[in-house]
């Protein structure tokens, strides 16, 4: 808590402003130390070390950024490392302006931020500003909270101070003001921001122009638009740019808006089977439309009470408002609901309860919102956003008792809503009307990451009563502390110039917040002491802004702090649940490996199970990637570890319960995307945007799997109708397999026996190999792999460089088994489809061009004997091709040869025929066949799962999630948009 000179944080305050209002002018805020000591620089409390920065392209192995040397707390993980360092650090790399520590980093921003609080009368001494400085550092090198991108890329620089993330733009029904429109997204995305903007102003197709003509409607319009955001890349990185168009549910042209992105989708898949490069970041993507954009339909009160009771719904005009059309509104709401179980597009924004939670009504209406939903307020604004680690705030006493602090999370957020108020007073902006109505309304957006994983942390799940009751009260806690500030702010510099004439509007609006948390149930030891915080909080918010007025006209929002998430090293986004119970982890000198999140212990441990029983749970979850059948663990305590994805996905609907939860006590809304599976019906899509109104949500969207084009690692050829020449093996009832064999109609027929047992075959005493000396994430080995003369892969050594080591005897007792296991006929691609993709350590870089990057030594052997031995067709379905070939798949769609090689290749480029079968011998004279053994296993027939699948299964990734245009890792939903975990590359995230 802090206090001004003319009294306490929760007493009176002057009522003088520095902007100008009457009397003397108070002294500034007073600060309190949360987590420094006097005469003790944050910088001097942790221990410091030097990383390396290298990142490849996934495509060729080649060097995508490389920074050596760099500064770091020793307590960074790798990917928080990576991420700063390639994203955040200013100068050309190699050149004496490169920052190359953390420390450069902070105090470029947090010096600008003093000195800008020094200015302008925030603080009530030098001492207040020491700690301002001091705890602001602290909180960011811990990790505590982060400022989001904009602010890292600009602030301190010499370039535009730009710190907001999101803006709202407005356009008219005129060339002047739609060409404005273009240029101002631009320069926003130039900046390293979004915007969004509601289209419905334009005249519709169905309207005439005043020289006669028809006009071309909003949805002509987005082309323009949605080139010049595929073109340029957000603060010169690689963020991609994000935008958001809204149309409003009465314009005429709504059903051409609702399918827009359908007949693209189609179009993509078109091209994809074609052979183009239809991935995200991929070079022919950029020939279709409307890409760029999330799409969302503005509906209102009146047409969903019409949805609800089957009527009728007027489409109006622009230029009169008359109906000119009407439609049939469920039919119209069916319509939505298709498209979005298309292609996840339009998103719905609930009109008139956006605009019940409105501050300042008579400035303007809320007609749109910022590219992922969560930021709604006045035409022409901006707001900058900071995300709080929610984790830092998880007290465990290390017996299992846990509390969450509140006292300290809000003076935290009493810090960062001074910080962020600071910065509004030397921020620069895109347009003159942005800056005029963002210093006018000084819009706030303060949120927090890690719910999920705090939850999970807890012993909640998700989708509880107890959940829901401790995210809200955290929400309400965060909110109603950052008003109370901003009413203490008010007090010393002054409330926002737009307050005077929207004070009724902004204090009804604190009475709703205040009111809905009154009635807010209470569940348990955890969530009760938040919220008799947050009551406290709102009964200030109510007296000290009946007072003051407020600084800011709004305070909060939840956005899905994407790459700045990563930078915290928290494991959830905004507010989603948990992707998945088990991770890849990268390590420091390159390699990953997989682990179970580490909240999972720490839920086991709350909900009482002793530490044995807890250590042999994380081995089966491991193992399966899941926590059914774990050893002792009850059924009652599954739903703690349910995730977003994966074969206990929380229900659809159990994520909009958890935006109920919360969206009474957020000023905007919630960059949320509900996840439902690849079966849901379109049925099932009406009820969850219907739900999201009848639940007073402000936003929603949805994403059912698969529903978009991702880029597959491998395709069955079509159309082959050859006959199958080799063995089959078809069940019995009692589960034993039987041969059939092939043969031509004269071969005469002999009784078979079939012996069941394998026969090792040996390999002559001279025998063809092939030695190949290899590297694997810095480990020397030789691998000696001998054939049969005529019949493929017999036998393989490994000799590893460290004679004598544990890895070197374990790669030669390794190497013996493989051996074996070959000369008893266990076929060479069972074992490269196991070991494959296998991780641990060392992994990293090789020195083979086919195989730039291992998972581990196992990896790379399999991987480069499937090249040595297996044909093309088998290898290809595995996933594993030559660098040429990958090389000839960017230039032409197509992994295969063509021409003279006489291959058929499919449309897809991706399998080559069968060779011609040879002729079948005659019968044989000896009635004993002696078969290969066969392991039966996996799923019934139509559930088979590939290697790749059951990793994205375990680890929660979405099949078709893209693969990231920088490092080619699968990305992850952030909200509405994609981020990825290896790099920090995103799809348009704030």
């Amino acid at each position: 808590m802090t206090e001004t000179t003319s009294g306490s944080a929760r007493g009176s305050r002057g009522k003088g402003t520095k902007s100008g209002g009457k009397g003397a002018a108070p002294k500034g805020m007073r600060m309190e130390r949360i987590h420094t000591t006097p005469g003790v620089h944050p910088y001097d409390e942790v221990a410091w070390e030097r990383r390396d920065v290298v990142m490849t392209n996934w495509r060729d192995g080649s060097v995508n950024f490389e920074q050596r040397d760099v500064e770091f707390p020793d307590f960074w993980s790798v990917n928080a490392v990576n991420i700063v360092t390639s994203k955040y650090f200013r100068g050309a790399v190699g050149t004496p302006q490169r920052e190359t520590s953390l420390k450069q980093l902070i105090d470029r921003v947090v010096s600008t931020y003093r000195r800008a609080g020094e200015e302008h009368g925030y603080f009530a001494s030098p001492a207040d500003a020491e700690i301002f400085d001091h705890e602001l550092t602290h909180a960011l090198l811990h990790q505590i909270f982060s400022f989001n991108s904009p602010v890292w890329f600009n602030v301190g620089t010499k370039q535009p101070q730009q710190v907001s993330a999101c803006f709202i733009l407005s356009v008219d029904d005129s060339m002047e003001s739609i060409l404005d429109w273009y240029k101002e997204e631009g320069m926003i995305f130039k900046g390293g921001s979004g915007a969004g903007l509601n289209l419905s102003r334009i005249r519709s197709s169905k309207e005439l122009l005043s020289s006669g003509g028809n006009a071309s409607g909003p949805v002509s319009f987005m082309r323009g638009a949605d080139a010049s955001a595929g073109t340029i890349k957000s603060g010169g990185a690689t963020r991609r740019a994000a935008k958001m168009v809204v149309l409003d549910v009465d314009h005429p042209d709504i059903e051409a808006f609702i399918e827009t992105k359908v007949k693209e989708e189609e179009k993509i898949r078109a091209l994809r089977d074609a052979g183009f490069d239809m991935d995200l970041g991929g070079d022919d993507i950029t020939s279709v439309q409307y890409q760029n954009a999330n799409n969302s339909v503005r509906v209102t009160d009146d047409f969903m009470r019409a949805v609800e009771n089957g009527a009728r719904f007027g489409l109006r005009g622009r230029l009169n408002n008359e109906v000119i059309e009407e439609v049939d509104a469920k039919a119209l709401f069916r319509r939505m609901a298709e498209a979005a179980w298309a292609c996840a597009d339009p998103g719905i924004q609930y009109d008139d309860t956006i605009n019940h939670w409105h501050t300042c009504p008579e400035s303007g209406r809320i007609s749109a919102s910022n590219p992922c939903s969560e930021y709604m307020h006045l035409d022409n604004t901006s707001c900058n956003l900071a995300s709080l680690n929610l984790m830092k705030f998880l007290h465990d006493d290390g017996n299992g008792v846990q509390s969450f602090e509140a006292e300290r999370f809000a003076k935290v957020v009493e810090l960062v809503i001074t910080a962020m108020d600071i910065s509004i007073c030397f921020a620069d902006f895109p347009t003159e009307k942005i800056g005029e109505n963002t210093r006018a309304f000084r819009q706030l957006g303060i949120g927090y990451a890690n719910l999920g994983a705090l939850l999970m942390a807890t012993g909640h799940a998700y989708d509880s009563d107890g959940g829901r009751a401790l995210a809200g009260g955290i929400t309400s806690l965060m909110t109603g502390t950052a008003y109370r500030r901003s009413a203490e702010l008010a007090a010393v510099v002054g409330p926002y110039d737009g307050y005077a004439r929207n004070a009724d509007s902004h204090l009804r609006v604190m009475r709703q917040h205040a009111d809905a948390n009154a009635v807010a149930t209470r569940m348990d030891d955890l969530d009760t002491p938040v919220w008799d915080a947050a009551t406290e909080a709102w009964e200030e918010v109510l007296r000290l802004g009946g007072k003051n007025g407020f600084r800011n006209a709004q305070a909060s929002v939840l956005a899905p702090t994407g790459t700045i998430g990563l930078a915290m090293g928290c494991d959830t986004t905004g507010i989603e649940p948990d992707l998945a119970l088990v991770k890849f982890k990268k390590l420091v000198g390159g390699g990953s490996m997989q682990i179970v999140n580490t909240t999972v212990p720490m839920a086991l441990k709350r909900l009482g199970y002793p530490t044995e029983q807890i250590e042999a749970i994380v081995a089966h979850i491991a193992e399966n990637g899941s926590v059914t059948d774990a050893p002792g663990l009850k059924t009652e305590h599954y739903e703690v570890f349910d995730c977003a994805m994966g074969e206990r996905a929380i229900s659809p609907l159990g994520h909009v319960r958890m935006m109920a939860a919360t969206q009474p006590f957020l000023s905007g809304a919630i960059s949320k995307t509900c996840n439902v599976p690849e079966t849901a019906t379109v049925e099932e899509i009406e009820d969850i945007y219907f739900r999201g109104w009848k639940l007073g949500l402000k936003a929603l969207a949805i994403y059912r799997d698969n529903c978009k084009v991702g880029q597959p690692l491998s395709a069955k050829k079509k159309g082959d109708t050859g006959t199958p020449t080799t063995t089959a093996v078809t069940g019995t009832g009692t589960g034993t397999g039987a041969v059939a064999v092939a043969a031509p109609a004269e071969a005469p027929a002999a009784p078979v026996t079939v012996e069941h047992h394998p026969v090792r075959k040996r390999l002559p005493k001279g025998r063809p190999g092939i030695t190949t000396s290899f590297t694997v994430g810095g480990a020397e080995g030789y691998m000696t792999a001998n054939s049969y003369p005529d019949d493929g892969l017999g036998e393989v050594f490994l000799k590893m460089s460290k004679q004598g080591s544990t890895l070197a005897g374990m790669m030669d007792a390794f190497s013996i088994a493989v051996s074996v296991g070959l000369q008893y006929g266990v076929p060479l691609e069972t074992y490269v489809s196991k070991f494959t993709n296998m991780r641990f350590e060392p992994a990293g870089m090789t020195d083979d061009t086919d195989v730039r990057m291992a998972q581990s030594i196992v990896d790379y052997i399999f991987r480069r004997l499937a090249l040595d031995f297996l044909p093309f067709e088998t290898r290809s379905a595995l996933g594993i091709h030559t660098a040429e070939e990958r090389r000839r798949h960017l230039e032409t769609g197509s992994y295969e040869a063509t021409g003279a090689d006489d291959t058929e290749v499919d449309v897809e480029g991706l399998s080559q025929s069968a060779p011609a079968a040879p002729a079948a011998p005659a019968a044989p004279t000896s009635p004993v066949l002696h078969r290969q053994p066969v392991r039966e296993e996996g799923p019934a027939p139509g559930q088979a799962r590939t290697n790749a699948e059951l990793v994205e299964m375990q680890m929660g990734v979405s099949a078709d999630a893209p693969l990231c245009f920088s490092c080619g890792t699968k990305m992850q939903r952030a909200g509405s948009c994609y981020i990825c975990e290896g790099c920090g590359s995103t799809s348009g995230c704030s």
